[in-house]
């Protein structure tokens, strides 16, 4: 099916209504020795918006702060058709302990650098960014719900958190009526595929909308890595430096090229890129509301946005599923197994829930 930017997709069980693509702007400014200049971020931000996008990801300390000033200048005129979604918990100072984490002081510290930042008097979604163990949940969800109650925050939602706690967070929320999380942002891709296991299901079931970070895995399944840098590391400026980083963390694997391989495969029967099949692979995730693209030019941008109108047939979908398979781990491989099925049913026929 053919999707647009402007084939809006509720976002969890809010009645937010957001673009099947997110924009990253973690790419605007060159402040991180990779990004994309003020002229340059500005031609992403309209490319997007004029192909029907509103929703538009960053967050408080992205490229120390030139991501929200940029975007609440670009935002200038149109923001309350736009969703604006930031971040807190990364610290803003590296001498202030209380600059970063969870805390209520944090939290509002945070919530008052991105309004002034973005140039606007509300914030549309607000993430927890990384999880912080030394906060009380009750603290923080406490915090959130005030925020909404003041109208500083319309939704509020979590990233990078284990699932037991974010589960018991919107527990918390439910009883004591506060502010639900809206949802969950969470790395997943075809080489990163972990959160199959307990996050994306039960972001489902607890009704967060599921958006992805780094949908392409750093750069990975745009197939612009080999073999030849599993020894071979990168070294200079620009894309370089993203390059460092990436091979930094890990994402150029023999298994993650195997992958590329497959992705490769599948978009030159298509005739398109791997860039293009990768993302169309996580548009038709179960559970997903929203990849975040994050180009750092107008073509990039232009090329992920054909993503849209890929249509990965059952075949396509069996073998990239095939080779990025992961193992599901315990309990999940326990109770899909014929001994657990054969010890709770027999021979018994039940009808799965509809």
């Amino acid at each position: 099916m053919t999707l647009t930017l402007d084939t809006y997709r509720q976002l969890g069980r809010s009645g937010l209504r957001v673009s099947p693509l997110a924009l990253g702007a973690a790419t605007f400014g060159n402040d991180w020795g990779w990004g994309a200049e003020q002229d340059e971020a500005r031609r992403l931000f309209d490319l997007y918006v004029e192909h029907g996008g509103n929703f538009v990801d960053t967050a408080v300390t992205y490229t120390d702060g030139t991501s929200e000033r940029m975007l609440g200048e670009f935002a200038r005129g149109r923001r309350d058709s736009l969703v604006l979604a930031t971040k807190y918990s990364t610290l803003r100072s590296p001498h202030d302990p209380n600059s970063g984490g969870t805390s209520r002081k944090s939290l509002f510290g945070a919530v008052e650098t991105s309004l002034r930042q973005l140039n606007t008097d509300y914030i549309d979604l607000l993430y927890l960014h990384v999880w912080d163990p030394a906060t009380p949940v009750e603290e923080v969800l406490r915090g959130l719900n005030d925020l909404v109650q003041q109208g500083k925050v319309l939704y509020v939602a979590i990233s990078n958190t284990p699932a037991w706690q974010i589960s018991r967070m919107q527990t918390i929320a439910d009883l004591r009526g506060w502010s639900p999380l809206a949802a969950l942002q969470l790395e997943y891709s075809l080489v990163e595929r972990t959160g199959e296991r307990d996050l994306i299901p039960m972001a489902q079931e607890l009704g967060l909308g599921t958006v992805l970070w780094s949908p392409l895995a750093g750069g990975v399944l745009t197939g612009k890595y080999s073999r030849q840098d599993l020894t071979t590391a990168p070294s200079g400026t620009g894309e370089s430096v993203r390059k460092s980083f990436n091979l930094a963390l890990g994402g150029v694997t023999e298994r993650n090229l195997a992958i590329v391989d497959t992705v490769k495969e599948v978009a030159g029967e298509l005739g398109r890129t791997p860039a293009q099949v990768g993302l169309a692979w996580a548009l038709q995730q179960p559970g997903v509301t929203a990849p975040i693209i994050g180009a750092r030019t107008s073509e990039q941008l232009q090329e992920n946005l054909g993503a849209l109108d890929v249509d990965l047939d059952p075949s396509h979908l069996a073998r990239l599923d095939e080779v990025s398979a992961i193992e599901p781990g315990f309990p999940h491989a326990m109770l899909a197994s014929e001994h657990i099925r054969a010890q709770t049913r027999g021979d018994l026929k039940i009808q799965a829930r509809r």
